[in-house]
């Protein structure tokens, strides 16, 4: 078994912060989402993980290395253009052999990992099996429509008229006659190659598709709401734990809920969590509430912050009101004016400076 992820999108949802960063990098409760699909792939025993790449390559490469830190064996494999998932699986094909493998995008977090997963594929002779997920609102995903016998008939995307309220996740196991349907079908209307098309030849040729149904929470992190409620449940389900170099001084008050990294300082400050503090990061006459991760090398200072995703080596001071549902880049800066905003939300770019 083998595991692919793709990695190799532009994330313009997610501008200003991905106009210098890879969007498969930007942390949730203080750890790429990348490193966390990575985590999930070697949980269910996989160790061979192949990652396609786009113009971020070099970024992703330098973070990653060849994977030894998570027990991995990393292959970078890059895709020059953006023609879509199916052709992201046809240009792996040297890397992947006739191994079966999971394909993953690289920028979706789930709950629980994917070890049943792997584990219901390798126990049947199914040809692919695909991820799906219950959603409120189906015209808005790529829908399955089901026969009686729990297989996939029909993949159908955004219909009008869904057959059924199961949407794809974005998480697919294969066998190695998924690249003969890669190799057959053609550019969708929008020009790319379409996994969903792919898995459709499979269907129509009489090869079995099933279906996992997950039951727990998934997000495609690709908007900055969905970074903000990623970074939620993720934070909800770490457990808490306080670096033996962290430090909190007699005039701070830091809840049970509260993630310290190494050599994070508190002073005279209060932290409610779920919440992350990061790597020599400093909170100084502050309140940092719930669902807050404050990644490393940060500077805090009289401020209250809910809610939001603060990266490295950032600067968030002097603040008289307090700063909510937001993302603030690498190496920024928000300072307050001489003007009395009543309330800030903000999606803060690299290196950049707001007074507010």
């Amino acid at each position: 078994m083998k595991g692919l992820i793709l990695s190799g999108g532009k994330g313009t949802r997610l501008y200003p912060l991905t106009y210098t960063r890879a969007k498969q990098l930007i942390p949730v409760a203080n750890k790429p989402v990348l490193v966390r699909v990575i985590e999930a792939i070697r949980q269910a025993g996989v160790r061979e993980v192949g990652i396609v790449v786009g113009h971020t390559a070099p970024e992703i490469a330098e973070a990653l290395g060849d994977g030894s830190q998570w027990d991995v064996k990393l292959s970078y494999i890059p895709q020059h253009s953006p023609d879509g998932l199916a052709h992201a699986v046809k240009i792996s094909r040297d890397f992947l052999g006739d191994s079966p493998f999971v394909m993953f995008l690289g920028d979706n977090v789930i709950e629980g990992g994917i070890s049943s997963l792997i584990r219901d594929f390798a126990d049947n002779s199914w040809n692919s099996q695909i991820v799906l997920k219950e959603v409120e609102n189906p015209s808005a995903y790529g829908v399955a429509k089901m026969r009686t016998d729990g297989s996939i008939e029909e993949l159908i995307e955004k219909p009008k008229s869904p057959p059924s309220n199961l949407a794809l996740v974005g998480i697919y196991m294969f066998d190695q006659h998924i690249f003969e349907a890669v190799d057959a079908i053609a550019p969708s209307a929008r020009g790319e190659y379409e996994i969903t098309d792919a898995i459709q030849w499979l269907i129509d040729k009489g090869y079995t598709v099933f279906p996992h149904v997950h039951d727990g929470w998934w997000i495609d992190t690709g908007k900055p709401t969905d970074m903000l409620d990623a970074n939620s449940h993720v934070l909800e389900e770490l457990t808490p734990r306080v670096d033996e170099t962290a430090l909190i001084d007699e005039h701070s008050s830091v809840d049970s809920r509260v993630t310290l990294q190494a050599g994070a300082r508190i002073s005279n400050s209060i932290i409610r969590g779920p919440t992350i503090i990061g790597k020599d990061t400093l909170i100084e006459n502050s309140y940092v509430g719930p669902f807050t991760s404050i990644y490393h090398g940060c500077k805090v200072r009289n401020c209250e912050i809910e809610r939001s995703i603060i990266l490295e080596n950032s600067r968030v001071m002097d603040i008289d009101r307090t700063l909510r549902d937001s993302l603030i880049g690498r190496n920024a800066t928000v300072k307050r004016s001489s003007g009395r905003p009543q309330g800030l939300k903000m999606n803060l770019g690299d290196y950049g400076t707001l007074w507010v």
